[in-house]
């Protein structure tokens, strides 16, 4: 009798633990869900197939020239 009512309260314990993950985590999205909206739609029009860092290698700095930067 002691073994069932161990695994009843195990249950219980189980399901009140995912019930507050599940909770926290659609507070977290509703907290931050303009932030996480912009984030996902900016990734969906991201080309996967270009990557920005390799562009700054091989053109630094297009727009400007020696006679634009600053002189120290």
């Amino acid at each position: 009798m002691g073994r069932s009512s161990k695994n009843t309260n195990a249950m219980k314990s189980a399901v009140v633990v995912m019930g507050a993950l599940a909770f926290g985590w659609l507070t977290i999205e509703m907290m931050f869900k303009p932030f996480l909206d912009r984030a996902r739609d900016a990734m969906d029009k991201a080309d996967p197939a270009r990557d920005p860092d390799d562009d700054d290698h091989q053109n630094p700095n297009p727009t400007t020239s020696s006679a634009d930067a600053p002189s120290l």
